[in-house]
Parts: C-alpha cells; sequence; structure tokens
C-alpha cells in the first residue's frame, strides 16, 4: 500500500503528552537519558533507534507501566510519575496499547476480543459477546467493520492472518475510546503489504479520529511514509526531533550510527 502523501496537518497545538527530563534506569543501565518531549493532539509520532534505544521504555513510561526513575510526566493533565493507582487505571483506560504480538485470546470470536476493549466501561466482568449490552456489540462491529473485517466478526482470532490480527487488535484498542494510542512495533511480525495495511490505519485513525498515535518502528521507509513528526534514540538520549515533512532517508539513518561502547553499555541491552 502506498503512503498516503502529503500529510494534513495536526488537529491542534495543544499538548496532550509532555515528558520533561525523563530518566529511566534499569540498575547500572539507562534507558531513558532527560528525555524531555510535547505531543500533540492528533498527532502521529514515530520513536527510531536501535534496539536498546528507550523506545519501548518511553512508551511504557508514558502509561505508568513503567515508574520514571527522575523527572516528570502529564498526560492528558495527570501527573504520570507518583499517580496513584486508581489514577493510573483511569489513565489507561484513556491511553491505548497495540502490541507487537497482538495479544488477543485466540479462542474467542473477533467481536469478543474487540468487546473486552470496553470493559473498563463496565462494572461487572462479562463472559460471551451476548453478555455485552446491545450499543456495545454494535460499537464492537463498527470498530470490526472500520479496520475492514467486519465479515470475521464470528472467527475465531487464531484462524486470522498476523495481519488480520492486527487490526483487530487496533479495534480492540478503538473499542477503549482512547484519546492516546501508543503501538509499540505494531508491524514488526507484518509482511510489507500488510504493514502499510496497518500503518495506513493507525494514521487514518489520527486523523479521522483526532486521536494521538505514539508509534515505534524500525522501518525508517514506513516512518516517512506516515509519520507526521519523528523523534530519534540513541542509547536512551534524543538525538531527533523534526517534522517527517522535508527530512531525508540519509538524514534518519544517522539515528542509528552506534556509539563507541565503551562510553555506553546501554545499547547492548534490549529494555
Amino acid at each position: 500500500m502506498n503512503a498516503p502523501g502529503p500529510h494534513p496537518p495536526v488537529a491542534g497545538d495543544d499538548i496532550v503528552a509532555s515528558l520533561r527530563g525523563v530518566t529511566k534506569t534499569f540498575g547500572d543501565a539507562v534507558a531513558l537519558d532527560d528525555v524531555s518531549l510535547d505531543i500533540h493532539r492528533s498527532e502521529l509520532v514515530v520513536l527510531l533507534g536501535l534496539s536498546g534505544s528507550g523506545k519501548s521504555t518511553l512508551l511504557r513510561c508514558v502509561n505508568g507501566l513503567n515508574p520514571v526513575t527522575s523527572g516528570g510526566i502529564v498526560v492528558n493533565g495527570v501527573r504520570v510519575d507518583g499517580a496513584s493507582a486508581r489514577q493510573l487505571r483511569t489513565l489507561r483506560r484513556d491511553v491505548g496499547f497495540v502490541f507487537q504480538h497482538f495479544n488477543l485470546v485466540g479462542r474467542l470470536s473477533c467481536l469478543e476480543n474487540v468487546l473486552v476493549g470496553g470493559l473498563g466501561r463496565l462494572t461487572i466482568p462479562r463472559y460471551g459477546a451476548l453478555t455485552y449490552p446491545k450499543a456495545m456489540r454494535r460499537q464492537a462491529l463498527d470498530h470490526l467493520d472500520r479496520v475492514g473485517l467486519a465479515d470475521f466478526a464470528e472467527r475465531r482470532a487464531d484462524t486470522l492472518s498476523g495481519g488480520q490480527q492486527q487490526r483487530v487488535a487496533i479495534a480492540r484498542t478503538l473499542m477503549q475510546q482512547p484519546s492516546i494510542v501508543l503501538a509499540d512495533e505494531p508491524v514488526a511480525s507484518l509482511d510489507p503489504e500488510n504493514a502499510g495495511i496497518v500503518m495506513d490505519l493507525l494514521f487514518r485513525v489520527c486523523i479521522e479520529e483526532k486521536l494521538t498515535v505514539v508509534c515505534t518502528l524500525h522501518q525508517v521507509d514506513l516512518a516517512l511514509g506516515w509519520a507526521h513528526r519523528l523523534v530519534g534514540l540513541r542509547n536512551g538520549v534524543k538525538v531527533m526531533d523534526r517534522p517527517a515533512v522535508g527530512i531525508s532517508r540519509d538524514e534518519v539513518m544517522d539515528i542509528y550510527q552506534r556509539v563507541d561502547p565503551e562510553t555506553s553499555d546501554a545499547s547492548a541491552r534490549s529494555l
């Protein structure tokens, strides 16, 4: 699938996530080193860098899965660092997460997997699609239709291809009704055609639903094709923060220059 061409502007200048001087360590390893970053509404930001550069760690700090060592993070007006367990639960309902390996329940139907995304709005657990309110079932079907899989609603998730499963996972995330979607290597296990389909879907969600998408990628060409903005990390340090329009592939590849391992051993670890 071709990239979408000239990118429309983001929906607004309002900041939905702000990182200030964020540092995260795991023992002696520094995963993030004094990172500051503002992320705007309806913006598709792609994080680039070598394995171990801190991309995934940054995502997990944004929704509080990894508590920061120092610095501060504010998401939708909520201070993530130091938030209570209740505040974090509320925050995570508003911040969707798309994983590399889909994390679907294979024995459940696609419809049931999508409905799971709405559990945060219910007070009691549900078992089986028919136990969910009719309005939620209709909404889940709409999300499956949005990702082009309405005809697969009753199919077991483990019978689908990898690309189809990732689209179901995106529909499940949309069922949360989030304002921010974090996507950690969402196309790493997909072939080029399906990778393009998934990136196009994330791009359209960003623009049409005015959602903010922060995505980690290794594929530079996909990043150049779909991102509004590129943020490069090297050994936990932010080394690039630029609009995707007008930047060359060679400039982006500078992010991937390795440093002397004697000056930093963080690049030898996958964090």
